[in-house]
């Protein structure tokens, strides 16, 4: 939890599902979602809390009660996921969870879900969705950003073009992702290769339709960095028609990344700046 506890909601496991070998979907109902304030943007997020092994909180579940009560090494985890979907009339939210075996915090833990389960989380936050008074999309992202991107495609404009470019680990990580826009999607196998490179490979070598693009990157942040100079010095895209941000950094934990991501963001602006003005 951070170090302001915010309103949290506690759903429950409807039912998972596992649209592809790395990914756990899940699907949470509850009374507690009426009314939830998702539907402006493409890529609302939650963050999810994850209890601490062998803790007992206390019930009704209280954060400011949690931080009186309990040293901080006892609080939950916070990770934040993107909305797949969610479903008004069934009240029904959709998560997908990346799950690598026993590997990080997030994949174990829904691994483990059954129906019933508890799943507490705050949010959701958001900032973008596709414009419509685009004259065509980008939309590149890695596997963390698959959710937004599958999300933004269903709310393309009818027939609006859009050039989308997907990394993931091999083909077996494919899903559908339908939508009314005239989409040209590729998908990048990533392989051995560190992440995000295809990604950036693409991205030059694309042939820029003419017109207005709103463009939406977001995943591992050395390549989005990458790809926000290109986009914002080499291509000329205005800020306010780019979505940038790094989901995830190589080498560090998500406290780590959300402690350092404001350094790290100041400075690639001061960098961008300098280029802009040279």
């Amino acid at each position: 939890m951070t170090d302001r506890p915010k309103k949290v909601t506690t759903a429950h496991v409807v039912r998972t599902e596992r649209p592809t070998p790395h990914v756990i979907r899940l699907v949470l109902g509850g009374d507690e979602l009426v009314g939830l304030p998702v539907g402006e943007y493409t890529d609302h997020y939650v963050k999810l809390l994850f209890p601490q092994p062998g803790v007992t909180y206390p019930e009704p579940f209280d954060p400011a009660v949690i931080r009186r009560d309990l040293p901080r090494e006892q609080w939950p985890r916070l990770r934040a996921y993107t909305v797949r979907a969610w479903d008004p009339a069934a009240v029904e939210l959709t998560i997908d969870v990346v799950h690598h075996g026993d590997e990080g915090v997030a994949g174990p833990w829904a691994a483990a879900l059954r129906p019933g389960d508890p799943v507490r989380f705050t949010g959701p936050g958001g900032a973008y969705a596709p414009s419509p008074a685009a004259d065509w999309h980008l939309l590149v992202g890695d596997e963390s950003a698959l959710p937004a991107i599958a999300a933004s495609l269903e709310r393309l404009p009818a027939g609006a073009p859009a050039r989308v470019f997907v990394e993931v680990a091999g083909p077996e990580d494919e899903q559908p992702l339908p939508g009314p826009g005239a989409v040209e999607l590729v998908w990048l196998h990533r392989g051995t290769r560190p992440v995000g490179d295809s990604l950036v490979e693409a991205v030059r070598a694309l042939e820029f339709p003419p017109g207005a693009v709103h463009a939406f990157v977001h995943g591992e942040a050395t390549f989005v960095k990458e790809l926000r100079r290109l986009l914002r010095i080499e291509r000329g895209v205005p800020r306010e028609m780019l979505s940038i941000s790094g989901y995830w950094r190589r080498g560090f934990d998500d406290e780590g990344w959300r402690s350092s991501k404001p350094d790290w963001n100041r400075q690639v602006e001061v960098e961008e700046a300098a280029e802009l003005t040279a």
